[in-house]
This record gives structure tokens, C-alpha cells and sequence, in this order.
């Protein structure tokens, strides 16, 4: 049973050290990884365009 106390406490200790982001953080990096989804999602998308026109070209 001491063990788990001992346990409890050192986990409770850790998490006081932990810094949350703020808002404005969370924020901003949303909007980083939304933009580059979207970007790389667009390059995907024109390569599947070109290839497709390509290979119906070819055939």
C-alpha cells in the first residue's frame, strides 16, 4: 500500500512540472498543420491529375 501512495505522489508531483500550452498556441499550431495538409493534399492531388492524364495518353 505504501508503494501506491509513494506512486500517487510522485505522480502528482510530475504533473504540477508539466506546462499546458496556452490557447493561442494550440491555435497557431492548428492553423500551421491545417495549412500544411492542405497544401500537400493539393500537390497530391494535381500529381494524381497529371499521372492519370499521362497514362491516358499512353494507352
Amino acid at each position: 500500500m505504501e508503494k501506491i501512495i509513494s506512486y500517487i505522489k510522485l505522480s502528482r508531483a510530475e504533473i504540477e512540472k508539466v506546462i499546458f500550452p496556452l490557447k493561442e498556441q494550440i491555435r497557431n499550431a492548428f492553423i500551421t498543420v491545417f495549412a500544411v495538409v492542405a497544401i500537400v493534399s493539393l500537390f497530391l492531388a494535381l500529381v494524381d491529375v497529371i499521372m492519370s492524364f499521362s497514362v491516358s495518353k499512353l494507352i
